[in-house]
């Protein structure tokens, strides 16, 4: 739901990650930043206590709980707005604490639950720690999959099928299988698997990021991409017939190309995305070149989600160091993608 044009802006939903992470810490040094980054107002899903402990420690920066998250657009210029999501036992930094799962979970379940009742433009999710979770009950491979379970919940019937896509300026990669063991990866890769990941690929790229043809690359699962079929057959077998049947469909695909020749300069400048067999593929190459600005983006939901490329950074949490670029960045693109389709739905 989309607000009119002479009403306030709806705030973006910051969910705050594992609280013993650096999530807490750079919501605060998001906002302490939102002018000179013109970053989007902004509501945190969070322990109000928490969000207080960490402005204090940077000083003259309030944290204010509000009943409702569109209430954040008026608070935002002079406070950090806060949703308060209650903490079991108080979070100490670097120290994860299992008992703290279940807020973490309902912050990610009360954003998803705010968006789809219009009071959130989208929603930023801070990094969980998810073997934290998965010691609290948790039964999802990550955040990907547990949005995708959530859309299923609060759109049905709307198909969800998420697509995880990490973005920076200098590259944009999606990997077709995720949080999977590597010696699975070979028995979950198929033609259709493929094929379906690349059209939403595709249309999220026209529709969120406004390239009206997009230009799409596909990796090979296997060195040289196989060596026709010397080195493996899945290239020459699943991933052939896949770009055969995307070119049929008018998509700008090529491919299967070998990984390694993929992501230099020179290779970039030659597509809009690059479709990853698998996890690692995918994320080397974006946080070698981008690991200060990468985005995480989940395509293929009825909602806009980013996240900070990175993970908690328990080693470094509560030291004052980490660095917001990611989150920033992060919060700029799903400001920009949400006002790309709220123009698309007025047209």
């Amino acid at each position: 739901m989309a607000a009119s044009a002479d009403a306030p802006q709806l705030p973006l939903a910051l969910t705050m990650g594992d609280p013993s992470g650096i999530g807490p810490e750079i919501a605060v040094h998001a906002w302490r930043d939102r002018a000179r980054d013109e970053l989007p107002p902004f509501a945190v899903y969070a322990d109000i206590d928490l969000m207080r402990a960490q402005c204090a420690a940077f000083g003259e920066v309030e944290a204010v709980p509000i009943a409702t998250a569109e209430m954040a657009t008026a608070i935002f210029p002079r406070a950090l707005p806060v949703v308060d999501v209650p903490l079991v036992r108080a979070a100490h930094a670097g120290a994860p604490d299992a008992q703290n799962g279940p807020a973490v979970i309902l912050a990610i379940k009360r954003a998803v639950a705010d968006i789809a009742a219009g009071r959130v433009m989208a929603i930023v999710t801070n990094p969980i720690a998810k073997a934290v979770l998965y010691d609290a009950g948790f039964s999802f491979a990550g955040h990907t999959e547990y949005l995708g379970a959530l859309a299923k919940e609060f759109w049905p019937p709307e198909p969800a099928d998420p697509v995880m896509m990490l973005a920076s300026s200098a590259l944009r990669v999606v990997p077709v299988t995720i949080h999977v063991p590597l010696q699975s990866v070979p028995s979950l890769l198929t033609t259709e698997r493929i094929v379906a990941t690349t059209r939403i690929v595709a249309a999220a790229l026209r529709r969120d990021f406004a390239i009206a043809d997009p230009r799409l690359v596909v990796t090979g699962l296997n060195p040289h991409a196989g060596e026709n079929g010397a080195l493996g057959h899945e290239d020459r077998d699943i991933i052939v017939p896949a770009i055969a049947a995307l070119k049929s469909e008018g998509l700008n695909v090529a491919g299967p190309y070998s990984a390694d020749t993929l992501f230099h300069a020179a290779a970039r400048a030659t597509y809009d995305a690059a479709i990853a067999m698998y996890h690692d593929q995918a994320l080397i190459p974006i946080k070698t070149l981008s690991f200060d600005e990468g985005v995480n983006v989940t395509l293929g939901l009825p909602f806009v989600r980013t996240s900070p490329d990175h993970g908690t950074a328990f080693g470094i949490a509560g030291k004052g160091i980490a660095s917001a670029a990611s989150l920033k960045a992060a919060l700029k693109l799903a400001a920009e993608m949400s006002a790309r389709r709220v123009r698309a739905a007025q047209r």
